[in-house]
């Protein structure tokens, strides 16, 4: 299977401080004042700090792990990786920026909404991430995403790091897909 490099560290902060823009934004629109940010890991807590990092956000870091969570462990098994999901604060009633580093199916930021709600009922949930693919299964859109790549069924995408950041295909591209 070949693999290459999307994007490399710099663009993707670059990606990363346009998205800041426009989560700062829509906070200003809705009149969000001080939300706390979770990432879901591995990739959306990379993606995470650095937008917290430039929103200014002084609150810790949230980080949720939903191997837990899924609606198909039972099929693939549990991620032998499992990682303590950590909220250093109260869920209740805040406004929360959730960040993946990918959607495509909708079903992790499902899982991650759903584990969520077991620390607290959360006034809103923004989503925002890094790459926005198509194929969704439940209706969760993303309300800041970084970039579109038009990808192939049969291509994958995968934010590596957390230093450098690189974005890396791998799979057969289609014709349409390829330079």
């Amino acid at each position: 299977m070949s693999t290459r490099i999307f994007l490399q560290h710099e663009a993707i902060l670059d990606l990363i401080q346009g998205m800041a823009r426009l989560t700062r934004q829509q906070l200003e629109e809705r009149g969000f004042h001080q939300p706390a940010i979770i990432g879901i890991h591995t990739g959306g807590v990379w993606v995470a700090q650095e937008l917290k990092r430039q929103l200014g956000i002084a609150e810790p870091l949230g980080e949720l792990d939903i191997s837990f969570y899924r609606d198909d462990f039972t099929r693939i098994g549990m991620n032998p990786q499992v990682k303590p999901s950590r909220i250093p604060f109260e869920v209740e009633d805040r406004h929360i920026v959730l960040v993946d580093d990918v959607i495509q199916s909708g079903r992790t930021i499902r899982a991650a909404m759903n584990e969520i709600f077991d620390f607290g009922r959360p006034a809103s949930i923004l989503l925002v991430t890094l790459i926005e693919r198509s194929g969704r299964e439940l209706p969760i859109q993303p309300d800041v995403s970084g970039l579109q790549p038009p990808l192939a069924d049969e291509e994958h995408i995968r934010l590596e790091g957390p230093d450098p950041l690189e974005l890396r295909i791998s799979g057969q591209a289609s014709a349409r897909n390829t330079p």
